[in-house]
Formats: C-alpha cells, sequence, structure tokens
C-alpha cells in the first residue's frame, strides 16, 4: 500500500482511545457513539476516533460501535460502499465505508448521511445509543437519527464524558503539541526576519502558512492587522487583509496552525517596523503580566471558572474589564477545545491538558494581546512551551 500520510499517530495511540472509550461506553450500557464533521479546525471527534480528518465542509459521519469496527459515511460515489474488516492500514478500526456525494452547501443532499447512517443503527438493533456533539451537527441530520429510532432506542448526549477523556493528552499527544510550538517559533522567527514596509497585510500571513507548511503543518488560521501606531491593529482573517505596511507601522499576528500530527499550538506577538510607542510596550506588559497571574492560578483539581474570575478581578482592577468572549483553553485536534478558561465552563483543570493562554484587552488606540502554550503537570503548568521571546519586537 502507498502510505501518503504525512504524520500518522500510533497504532498503539489509536488502540488507547478506543479502549478508554469503550470503557466508558460499558460503564454507560451504550451500543455505538455517533459524530459527524465537516473541518479539521473545530473537527477533532472524527479526527480523534479515525486519524483522518475532516475537511473542506464536506460532512464525514463516524458510528463507534461498542463490539465492532466503526462504520465512516464519506464522500464518495451513491451506493458505494466498502467492507474493511477493519484492517484497513489508512482507514484504521473502519469496517463498513459507505460513500454519498453530500454537500453542506447543497440544501437536498442535507439527508443522505443521516440515511445511510440510521440505516446502519436501525439494523444492529441497538437500544442505546450517545452522540457526540450535536450542536455540530446538521439538523436534518439529528432530526432524522431521533425521529428514526424513537421508541426503540435511547439517545443519550456522551460529549461531556467524552471532552474529558479527549481532553487529557498522552504521551504520545504531548510530544506532537511540544512539536508544534516549536515549528510556530520558527514560523514566527521567518516571519519577523522578513516583513518589510510595502508588505499587505495579507502578504505576511501568506508568508506564515508558507514556512508553516514546509515546517509539516497540516491545517490552520492566521490572523492579524497592520496600523499606524496611535490605532488599533486587532486581529482579522485573510478578507480584511488587504493594508499596506508603512514604516512605523505595528503589526499584531496570531499562529494558530497545527503542527505535524495535527496537534494544536497557538502564539501572538506584537511587531513594530521602528521604535515601539510607551503605549504598545506598556500594553504588552499589562497582558503579559495577566497571563502569568492566570498561570499562578491554574493548578490540578481548580475549576476553571474560579481561573476566569480571578483573571476577571485582575482586569478590572486595572481598569479593562471582565473577558466577555474568550482568554484561556484547551487545545487538541481541535483549535479550540475543552476545557474552556470561562464562567461557563463545569470541568476544572487536571495534569495532562494542554491550555492556550492569551489575555488581552482592546481600546480605540491600542490592541494588546499575548498568546502561548503550557502542558498541565501535576503541581501546575510546566514550563512554556514556545521559547519567543514574551516582548514587542522592534524590526
Amino acid at each position: 500500500m502507498n502510505d501518503r500520510r504525512l504524520n500518522p499517530i500510533s497504532d498503539a495511540e489509536l488502540n488507547r482511545r478506543w479502549a478508554a472509550i469503550r470503557a466508558g461506553m460499558k460503564d454507560r450500557g451504550l451500543d455505538a457513539l455517533v459524530m459527524q464533521n465537516n473541518n479539521d479546525w473545530l473537527g477533532g471527534y472524527v479526527k480523534w476516533f479515525t486519524d483522518y480528518p475532516a475537511y473542506n465542509g464536506y460532512p464525514r459521519t463516524v458510528i463507534f460501535h461498542a463490539d465492532d469496527a466503526m462504520t465512516v459515511v464519506d464522500m464518495g460515489p451513491t451506493g458505494s460502499r466498502r467492507n474493511l474488516d477493519g484492517q484497513h492500514k489508512i482507514q484504521r478500526g473502519v469496517g463498513d465505508l459507505i460513500g454519498t456525494p453530500a454537500f453542506t452547501s447543497i440544501a437536498y443532499t442535507d439527508g443522505y448521511q443521516g440515511e445511510l447512517a440510521l440505516s446502519e443503527l436501525k439494523r444492529r438493533g441497538y437500544k442505546r445509543i450517545g452522540l457526540l456533539g450535536a450542536g455540530t451537527m446538521p439538523y436534518r441530520f439529528v432530526t432524522q437519527i431521533e425521529a428514526g429510532l424513537a421508541g426503540k432506542t435511547q439517545i443519550d448526549d456522551a460529549t461531556e464524558w467524552v471532552d474529558a477523556i479527549k481532553a487529557i493528552k498522552s504521551d504520545e499527544e504531548m510530544a506532537l503539541v511540544r512539536r508544534c510550538a516549536e515549528m510556530q517559533d520558527e514560523i514566527f522567527a521567518r516571519v519577523s526576519s522578513k516583513i518589510k514596509p510595502g508588505m499587505r497585510d495579507n502578504d505576511i500571513t501568506a508568508l506564515a502558512q508558507y514556512e508553516g507548511r514546509l515546517l509539516g503543518s497540516e491545517q490552520g488560521l492566521f490572523l492579524g492587522s497592520s496600523a499606524p501606531l496611535g490605532e488599533a491593529s486587532n486581529f482579522v482573517d485573510r478578507y480584511m487583509q488587504g493594508r499596506t505596511l508603512q514604516e512605523g507601522d505595528h503589526f499584531s499576528l496570531l499562529i494558530e496552525n497545527a503542527g505535524p500530527g495535527g496537534m494544536y499550538t497557538e502564539i501572538a506577538r506584537t511587531m513594530v517596523l521602528g521604535k515601539a510607542s510607551n503605549e504598545v510596550i506598556d500594553g504588552f506588559e499589562t497582558v503579559k503580566e495577566a497571563q502569568t497571574y492566570t498561570l499562578s492560578k491554574m493548578k490540578p483539581g481548580v475549576p476553571c471558572r474560579d481561573v476566569a474570575a480571578a483573571h476577571d478581578e485582575f482586569m478590572i482592577t486595572r481598569g479593562y474589564g471582565a473577558e466577555k468572549r474568550l482568554y484561556a483553553h484547551g487545545q487538541g485536534y481541535d483549535l479550540v477545545e475543552r476545557p474552556l478558561i470561562r464562567a461557563d465552563e463545569t470541568m476544572s483543570i487536571e495534569a495532562g491538558m494542554n491550555f492556550a493562554v492569551h489575555p488581552g484587552f482592546e481600546t480605540p488606540s491600542l490592541f494588546a494581546v499575548i498568546c502561548d502554550n503550557y502542558l498541565m503537570g501535576k503541581d501546575g503548568p510546566d514550563e512554556c512551551l514556545h521559547k519567543t521571546p514574551k516582548k514587542v519586537f522592534e524590526l
């Protein structure tokens, strides 16, 4: 077999995941788990179970059976079905691979994946199944499953306990997380050595993406913008990256791409094409202090909401107000995964979690931010995974 995969996870790691999930299913009397994703920014369930990502908006449905190889419904010819018996070297752990030409942009194909998944579940006569991340699935898909199994099968939400398993990284996963952070340090170094007046914002983020691909990155986002000193340079996506840099401008850059193997970290720094103003430096020092303060509160067993409350108090006392969005969170195959450091999070911090910590604030004249990743040790965060100096870069 011609194996074209960039960085497959090991068979041992997949077996570890499957065993942990099947133990949880046995405790809860579940016959199967059903999941669907359509991208590899926030599509970690499919990737985590199969080591094969969903991508480009194409739906990929996985039925994880308690006592059998997985069933996968993916893009393919109408009526196609391959029995892989769990032995395929790429589609590992997959029994039946079923094809259907369904597109999220074509409304009349909304039911195609659901029909096939429902048929499989009915055929096996399951008494109890669990859904993973039902809110990420198309409405039609979920209602098909619910209506088709009504009165025959109990449907549970399995998201909470699966998220708790997925959030704790194995040694192999932690090695990939470290590798991603090392890659991003190198990307930042290469970009900061080449940025110059006359480049558009998009040129800079395109360069970051290019350098990342050369270093093994598999997917990701590159946000940022430039502005004259005295105007905020916040994070925007490609559509808004048309400005041309001038001498003396500053540029906020967020590199949040997956490394070799698909695990995410993210790094953010501010660069100035010349001398930084006191406002820029003071703003950065404030968010750097906020990051340090949050890390001092993060320890195994501490509820995430308590850390968020402490951060809010810290920022309020400095006149910047409470966090209204998200300033720290877990990462893995998902760019943003649980737990969130936020008031509405129910999980507590545990050893083995991978956190991006990116406090920031914005005023009409300044966007101040810092972002780095930390793996949680048994007594608190290990040393920062990113080695890029925590400073404003004057280029």
